[in-house]
């Protein structure tokens, strides 16, 4: 019956701390970090991997591109 009594308590402890978290997250708007999936992305420029530059006309084929920012740790 104690060991009821302390996983009970336990649980209810760790359920407050999950609430107590997650109301102190802050709410980002995301319509702000950025063009959205599906947006017309603004001209740009850049070196790719090999130092070439390429721009956005350079990498679009028919059916438009996916471009994908990769950030590394390496860096």
């Amino acid at each position: 019956m104690l060991m009821l009594r302390r996983f009970s308590l336990y649980s209810s402890l760790l359920v407050a701390l999950a609430v107590v978290a997650g109301a102190q997250q802050p709410q980002v708007a995301i319509d702000a970090l950025g063009p959205q999936a599906g947006a017309v992305v603004p001209a740009f420029s850049g070196v790719d991997q090999f130092n070439r530059p390429q721009t956005l006309e350079s990498v679009s084929g028919s059916e438009g591109a996916m471009i994908v920012f990769f950030r590394s740790a390496d860096w």
